[in-house]
């Protein structure tokens, strides 16, 4: 199976872009990570996974932000911060972390198709600037619907038992990878956690891309 990949150019070097829809730092980086890749001619692997069985597996039964009342606090003060930073729209969920299955099942299923950058950024702007439910069929169909795609053929084969378990595998490879929160990225074999990291690793592409 082909990886999906975006902006890619002969000889350019490669990011992986680990990522959970219920992951507010991951919105953070699912809406700047195309441009900047375009700009660089770096090639994106799209990677959508759960956090909540790595948190698990880590004793964790739910997000540190919400176990931490400390860190939760600075966090959302945080979001407002960085949003202002990008010029991203920003309203707090009022359900943090957000149910995010399926609209992940779907992101794994259109990781190899043109749509996937922009259905990304759609989800994370229906949770993060419009507080919508992105677990449920209804908001999924319509983000598919407004991308002029086919949202009932696309969400039936994303709910099929085949798609629902390359997301479980998938999200096993995160946790072999000693991948701990998101967003993740790769570049090779270094690792770079959280969305300020984002510039390091497209900065260690500019060095490793061979030339075309």
């Amino acid at each position: 199976m082909n990886d999906a990949v975006s902006s890619v150019n002969a000889g350019a070097s490669e990011i992986e872009f680990w990522f959970d829809f219920a992951s507010n730092y991951s919105y953070l980086s699912v809406m700047r990570i195309e441009a900047q890749a375009m700009q660089r001619g770096v090639a994106i692997h799209w990677r959508p996974f759960l956090l909540g069985p790595i948190f698990r597996a880590l004793g964790f039964d739910n997000s540190p932000f919400v176990l931490q009342k400390e860190k939760g606090a600075y966090m959302w003060k945080d979001m407002e911060r960085q949003c202002r930073k990008y010029g991203l729209a920003w309203a707090r969920p009022t359900t943090f972390p957000r149910t995010a299955v399926l609209a992940t099942r779907v992101a794994l299923l259109g990781a190899q198709q043109s749509w996937i950058a922009v259905y990304c950024r759609r989800i994370m702007q229906l949770n993060f600037a419009f507080d919508r439910d992105i677990g449920s069929i209804d908001v999924v169909s319509e983000a598919l619907g407004e991308l002029g795609l086919p949202a009932q053929q696309i969400i039936a084969d994303a709910q099929s038992d085949a798609n629902k378990l390359r997301l479980r595998e998938q999200t096993a490879v995160a946790a072999a990878k000693g991948i701990f929160g998101a967003p993740t990225f790769f570049v090779g074999a270094e690792m770079f956690w959280g969305n300020d990291r984002l510039d390091d690793a497209l900065a260690l592409c500019d060095t490793t891309a061979t030339p075309g």
